[in-house]
């Protein structure tokens, strides 16, 4: 695998000064190049420094990405999509210089079709506010990273989230696009139809494709009707192994949970500290059952049978809003309780998924050696399709925690492609498992991708350096 990106490997284009004063004249105020604004678009929630962009534009319409992108290839200047900055792999760092479109303004719900429950977006609307703008007509789009991404940005990381288990990723969820291409024209994919056979699916190919085909600029999803009956519930384990089978029972019963989460003892107490709870100290799992007020019931009880034979304990049930609320605020504050548990410190985050039948043999040796190496970490997973991360937490100035950390994601994402696993569950390669990507497709589809990425982009202006190198 190859070593850790670091800045030394960053390779800037020259920027000539026509260029930016082109951009200047066609975006007036849109365009900026104050420090502040470029540092603020040279950074996500990562681990990975990089030297910002030279310039950010501000895209208000599908005119404004593509004439960026047209400036951009007369100048063979890169050119990187930017949402809401929440992504952890490094896929908004300006490696090759260049200019950061930001479409976070572009955050406009543009048609909603109630009738065939699918709606189309802008790409700068974030999750939570597509779903407060629909919830009146019934409908909700329930994919969730936890963090409040946007819609742009979890299509372009093809993202999943706490309620795959049940609704599948971004892959399942996304009907079409309009994107700008790296010639700056503007293209259409897919449409509202339930299915299609006509031609390649260039909706599934660029979805994942993390800015290096294209930039989305309207999205149509499909919505699901608002569940007439959600309840929650809580429960603690003596042991991490004691709640993954329990998840796998559940799983292979065909119980259709909606989401099931797991959050270790040393993650529970950080999250107890930092949000002011008093969750059990133990491992622990989340549920939530979607469903008629019967259906929920019958689904929770059979939960609770199952996990009392793996010795389940404290079992807490939540059925309003604000209950469920209270007890998924320990999963969806899980990452930052963690950062603020070691003041300073950078998280290197792993996110290898694992055939639901080997998550307990790939997650207990992972916490043995976890234990082992006295670096900090945080454990937390969507453990009904066999997801889960580790988040060892570094001190950025400290070569040797880093080297240790990374040698222990090394091995963790070797020990999930051994078990017919995959280096990433739904954050993407970016810059930083670039080279765990060789290791899991081999070097004939490594093949094939770079020869799409050069017949679609021959200057290799959009997000370069991200999933693979040229």
């Amino acid at each position: 695998m190859n070593a850790p990106t670091t800045s030394a490997q960053f390779q800037p284009r020259a920027i000539s000064p026509e260029f930016l004063q082109a951009l200047a004249e066609r975006f007036g105020a849109q365009c900026s190049t104050a420090p502040a604004v470029r540092e603020q678009h040279g950074r996500d929630e990562g681990s990975i420094d990089a030297p910002p962009p030279v310039a950010v534009v501000f895209a208000l319409s599908t005119q404004d990405v593509a004439d960026c992108i047209k400036l951009a290839a007369q100048h063979n200047v890169p050119v990187i999509p930017y949402g809401a900055g929440t992504s952890l792999e490094g896929h908004l760092l300006a490696v090759q210089g260049g200019v950061s479109i930001d479409v976070s303004r572009m955050n406009q719900v543009l048609r909603v079709n109630a009738e065939d429950m699918t709606v189309t977006v802008q790409p700068g609307i974030l999750r939570k506010a597509l779903n407060d703008a629909i919830k009146d007509q019934g409908l909700f789009f329930p994919i969730d990273p936890g963090a409040d991404a946007s819609i742009g940005g979890m299509t372009a990381t093809r993202a999943s989230g706490t309620n795959a288990v049940r609704y599948g990723t971004m892959r399942e969820n996304v009907l079409a696009l309009e994107v700008v291409t790296a010639s700056g024209e503007v293209i259409r994919t897919g449409n509202r139809a339930k299915k299609s056979a006509a031609g390649y699916d260039l909706t599934r190919l660029l979805i994942g494709s993390e800015g290096t085909l294209g930039i989305f600029t309207e999205i149509t999803l499909r919505l699901y009707p608002l569940p007439e009956a959600v309840s929650a519930a809580v429960c603690s384990f003596p042991t991490i192994a004691d709640a993954v089978h329990t998840v796998i029972q559940t799983i292979q019963m065909g119980v259709p949970i909606a989401r099931v989460e797991l959050v270790d003892a040393g993650t529970i107490a950080m999250v107890n500290q930092h949000s002011h709870l008093t969750l059990r100290e133990e491992a622990t799992l989340m549920m939530e059952f979607h469903g008629s007020p019967n259906g929920v019931k019958e689904q929770a009880e059979l939960v609770q049978d199952i996990a009392g034979e793996f010795s389940a304990q404290g079992f807490e049930w939540a059925d309003t809003p604000e209950e469920r609320t209270r007890l998924f605020t320990a999963r969806h504050n899980a990452y930052f309780a963690a950062i603020q548990s070691r003041p300073g410190c950078r998280s290197i985050t792993t996110d290898t998924c694992v055939p639901i039948s080997r998550l307990a043999d790939c997650l207990l040796e992972s916490m043995e050696e976890a234990d082992a190496s006295g670096i900090p970490y945080f454990l937390v997973g969507h453990v009904g399709d066999g997801n889960f991360h580790f988040g060892y937490l570094i001190d950025p100035e400290n070569a040797e925690e880093r080297e240790k950390a990374e040698a222990m994601n090394h091995r963790l994402v070797r020990r999930a492609i051994a078990m017919e696993g995959t280096c990433t569950g739904e954050h993407g390669i970016g810059i930083h498992k670039q080279g765990f990507l060789v290791e899991e497709c081999g070097e004939g589809a490594m093949a094939m991708m770079r020869a799409i990425k050069q017949a679609l982009d021959p200057q290799n202006i959009l997000n370069p350096g991200k999933i693979f190198t040229l």
